[in-house]
């Protein structure tokens, strides 16, 4: 018998700072039916609502944010600048609106589109909001563990990004990133994938 590398429900349970750096190497996968779209988790981003001004729970229980209230292990999928879908994995215990985005992945497999920041990601992985609420350990979209023998990931953390409006809590070094990694959505990982060739350009990019 095979055993499934999909993480376990207690996973996404604890800490949300821990998950948001255990997630780091990680697989996310989506099968939609018509195929399957991988990629390795470079870089996070915890959230910690509704204390967190940076958090989207931080503006209180909505239909929008929900999901952010509920179970781990569901994903919170939010569309932003009418255009770009963003996921988040929800986290904590039922009640708590933790959450930890997903900002980078470097593609596994054939995937051969940008995935150098959240909305890019869910682009490539045709990821949207009727994803939103899905269940991670589901056979739609979940995350598993990594294939026996992958290298494991020199984890550097560094503070949040585009979140200048939430005061103190912009400080927060709650991004964590695989330092290696040319996929990485700074412009540091910029550089080192115009270095490396790893990519074609992209003719639009979210940081």
């Amino acid at each position: 018998m095979v055993r499934s590398r999909k993480l376990p429900r207690a996973f996404f349970a604890h800490n949300t700072l821990g998950i948001a750096r255990a997630l780091i190497g990680m697989h996310l996968v989506h099968d939609d039916g018509s195929g399957r779209r991988a990629g390795r988790i470079v870089e996070t981003e915890a959230y910690l609502g509704p204390r967190d001004l940076a958090a989207h729970s931080a503006r209180g229980r909505t239909p929008r944010t929900e999901v952010m209230f509920g179970p781990p292990g569901h994903a919170y999928v939010y569309f932003i600048y009418g255009f770009w879908n963003c996921l988040n994995v929800v986290t904590a215990a039922p009640g708590i609106p933790h959450a930890v985005l997903l900002r980078a992945l470097a593609p596994v497999g054939e995937l051969d589109e940008p995935t150098w920041g959240p909305g890019l990601l869910c682009r490539a992985l045709h990821i949207d909001r009727s994803l939103n609420g899905a269940d991670l350990r589901g056979d739609v979209l979940w995350i598993e563990r990594p294939p026996a023998g992958a290298a494991p990931a020199r984890i550097a953390r560094d503070t949040r990004i585009g979140i200048d409006y939430a005061g103190e809590w912009a400080q927060r070094r709650w991004r964590f990133y695989d330092r290696d990694s040319p996929f990485v959505s700074t412009a540091r990982g910029r550089a080192r994938r115009l270095r490396a060739g790893a990519h074609r350009a992209s003719p639009v990019a979210l940081a």
